[in-house]
């Protein structure tokens, strides 16, 4: 007997998991439906997209204000959904604004509610601790402090590793002549690597200033430009928003390749500093939002670092430039003291190996599709 899932995945990386996720659940047990939000590689895994990632890339408060007459056209698809499906279990991954939304009417449904990959709330706040209490069943967690945290507030948790190290185990990764054969790169100069995010939204605050510090370290240091491309992003906006003359080569579905091979990387805040450092790879990392949002993010935040790299390490491993001090002067001075220094890069990638430890093992998909199918049976 079919059994249906609903799943709802907002961004590339929960893309990038949930695809994991949903395989494993499918390997497990065939026979499980599986439906909601999700992006293209959920769908190739079998999954059934009702909205596409794409179509949900709603960046910080003041841009969710704009987006909530279709917000709401979404949530009632996905009730629809469950009502039609007869669904009584939902996994939601990340994505905190809409899915903590989204859980709180599927619960008051009678659905058994997991949610994989935590919302930050050790960072920003303890006001949605009352709402996960409420509306969650089951937390699964992938930061090695995250479990006695939740553990601590009385809500039930399991940590199962990061599922990023199966992520990079799995891949299929081309040679480093292979790469710059691809893409027709310059093999005299070791890669650069920007990568300025996954949403339309960051990527047009973040890369005009990126892009001018970039041009300048390149050239200082010997280096070639190359702009690491989401699979949801046009990769022509990058084109739009350099200026006039500017060198890069944009490389689109080739970012663990690009981590692999680079020198060193300006990265922007989220899952990929910690992609980033999970390959050795030195960098300075930068984070801008609408005023509004920073305005109000900074009076909720409650701790002092806003990389996933510094926080699991729980020291200062790589810069961090945030809001006005991304800007060219700032980026090129904090790329500078680490390419300047041989004795700060090699000591930057023996930090960032030894961080690799704290995340577990892999097998992470496995052990969360079986979690769920718990609740399924």
């Amino acid at each position: 007997m079919t059994k249906n899932l609903l799943i709802v995945a907002g961004e590339a990386s929960g893309d990038m998991h949930g695809a994991s996720l949903v395989r494993e659940i499918k390997r497990l047990n065939p026979e499980v439906a599986i439906s909601g939000i999700g992006g293209s590689r959920m769908q190739a895994e079998g999954m059934n997209i009702l909205f596409h990632i794409n179509q949900m890339a709603f960046l910080g408060f003041a841009e969710v204000v704009r987006h909530l007459p279709f917000i709401r056209k979404v949530q009632a698809r996905l009730i629809e959904e469950v009502k039609t499906k007869d669904i009584n279990t939902v996994v939601l991954i990340d994505y905190p604004g809409f899915n903590l939304s989204i859980a709180k009417k599927l619960k008051a449904m009678g659905l058994k509610v997991i949610y994989y990959i935590s919302p930050q709330v050790w960072a920003w706040g303890k006001g949605r601790l009352r709402k996960i209490k409420k509306v969650v069943d089951e937390m699964i967690v992938i930061l090695p402090f995250e479990e006695k945290f939740f553990r601590d507030k009385g809500i039930n948790v399991e940590y199962v590793g990061h599922p990023l190290l199966e992520q990079i185990e799995r891949y299929k990764y081309l040679t480093k002549d292979g790469l710059y054969e691809l893409f027709a790169l310059d093999r005299t100069k070791d890669i650069l690597l920007v990568l300025p995010g996954s949403r339309l939204q960051e990527i047009k605050r973040i890369f005009p200033e990126v892009i001018l510090a970039a041009a300048e370290v390149s050239e200082k240091f010997n280096l070639q430009t190359v702009v690491a491309c989401s699979a949801n992003i046009d990769e022509d906006i990058f084109r739009q928003l350099a200026p006039a003359g500017a060198s890069f080569k944009v490389v689109k579905d080739h970012t663990y390749d690009l981590f692999r091979y680079a020198r060193f990387g300006i990265i922007k805040s989220g899952t990929s500093t910690l992609e980033a450092a999970l390959f050795e790879l030195p960098m300075v990392v930068v984070y801008a939002t609408s005023y509004l949002t920073y305005l109000i993010g900074k009076s909720l935040i409650s701790i002092d670092k806003i990389s996933l790299v510094n926080i699991i390490a729980g020291d200062k491993i790589v810069e961090e430039l945030i809001q006005n001090e991304v800007n060219k002067e700032k980026i090129v001075s904090a790329c500078k003291a680490v390419l300047s220094d041989e004795e700060h890069y090699s000591s930057m990638k023996d930090r960032l190996r030894a961080l690799q430890k704290r995340l577990g093992i892999t097998g992470v998909s496995k052990r969360c599709a079986e979690i769920v199918l718990g609740y399924m049976s």
